[in-house]
């Protein structure tokens, strides 16, 4: 018999839900950003740690470290002096997290998360893996484009060429550019380059002089990385690896029976916060679940729209086809989980919630499919910027 999702309303008690421990995907020992892919193509993977502060570390230099971004740090550890945390304060480390929707093939950048994805090509005898590290994105007047692009072009040490329009920018501001600016410590672009196929040459995944500020929306569009990540990615990707830039504020997971969500801050075209999409979220779980009957546990699921915090968690359990719907007849609540709470309620009617709407073709949609970007000019042509 085919099984019926049955879906919690945010207005109904949530069923007793036993919240399980992430079945998480193994890490490489050799490097903290590169891990292993679950056989069953599951998507959850690392893990979230707590750690205790020396009393020289600023969290400047913990995000730098455990392969974070500023904000991504910051954003759970609230009331924490980011540059005097104190000898022995305990720190969050946001290192779980959910793979993207999409493709697991060459570079995927998650704008909202301000993280990006490598699936190096699958190698006979070796398991698949996926590389992933923090990275500063487009500010609110210079975003980062939505679509599917390609590196065109890798250069180490390369000169800065910035547009006219940067150039003013910063005349303003009292610190005029050169019209070029050479390789060495004054260079913005780092140590390496790598040029993707959007129309002027402007955008680039490169390295940065300025580390303190990966992880947040500073940069004129390019994607800006840590200079031992950059250096590692352009080592491991060829001119012609496939982009994905993509608006994935919200992620879904199904792992081992589990539902999995992780949600970062929403923004909008312009870059300004906006508020989740529970209309999205409802109908992006629909296409995830089908008709599986699954407990989802809605006020959970609400307070990580709510709060967007970066940290995956479990919002739902996979019914067996053999148990009756939840709602249909007297059943004992499964138990609790070492430090998990149950709550009580009744069930929302069979078949509720079914079925699944097509996204809308519009890449500042979140769920959207994404559509190509352009092609750029050849190699050589046009400005590079940071």
């Amino acid at each position: 018999m085919k099984a019926i999702r049955n879906l919690l309303h945010p207005s109904r008690a949530a069923l007793p839900l036993l919240l399980g421990a992430c079945a998480s995907l193994a890490p490489v020992p050799a490097a903290a950003s590169v891990y292993e892919l679950r056989e069953d193509g599951g998507g959850v993977f690392g893990a979230v740690e707590r750690v205790r502060t020396r009393y020289e570390d600023t969290l400047i230099e913990l995000a730098r470290r455990y392969s974070l971004g500023y904000e991504e740090l910051t954003r759970v550890n609230v009331g924490v002096d980011p540059w005097l945390p104190g000898e022995g304060t305990e720190i969050l480390v946001p290192g779980q997290r959910i793979l993207p929707d999409g493709p697991r093939q060459g570079i995927v950048v998650n704008l909202p998360e301000h993280r990006l994805y490598y699936f190096p090509k699958a190698r006979k005898g070796v398991k698949p893996t996926v590389m992933t590290f923090p990275v500063s994105v487009g500010k609110m007047d210079w975003r980062t484009p939505i679509g599917v692009t390609r590196i065109v072009d890798k250069r180490k040490n390369p000169s800065w060429t910035p547009p006219e329009s940067v150039r003013k920018e910063h005349a303003a501001r009292g610190e005029p550019l050169p019209k070029v600016v050479g390789p060495g410590p004054d260079n913005p672009l780092g140590a390496h380059a790598m040029r993707l196929a959007i129309p002027g040459g402007s955008y680039l995944i490169h390295g940065t002089n300025n580390p303190d500020a990966v992880g947040m929306a500073v940069t004129h569009g390019c994607l800006r990385m840590y200079p031992e990540d950059v250096e590692r990615l352009f080592e491991a990707v060829s001119v012609g690896t496939p982009v994905a830039l993509i608006n994935e504020p919200v992620k879904i997971a199904r792992v081992d029976g589990e539902v999995w969500l992780e949600v970062h801050p929403p923004v909008d075209a312009q870059g300004q916060a906006i508020e989740p999409n529970l209309e999205d979220f409802e109908r992006r779980l629909d296409q995830l679940l089908g008709q599986s009957q699954v407990a989802i546990h809605w006020e959970r699921a609400l307070a990580a729209l709510r709060e967007a915090s970066g940290i995956p968690l479990v919002i739902g359990i996979e019914i067996p086809e053999d148990e009756p719907a939840p709602g249909t007849a007297p059943a004992e609540a499964p138990a609790a989980g070492p430090g998990e709470g149950l709550g009580g309620g009744e069930a929302a009617g069979a078949g509720e919630g079914e079925g699944a709407s097509t996204p809308p073709a519009d890449a500042g949609d979140p769920g959207a499919p994404q559509r190509p970007l352009p092609s750029d000019p050849p190699p050589g042509q046009g400005p590079v910027l940071p």
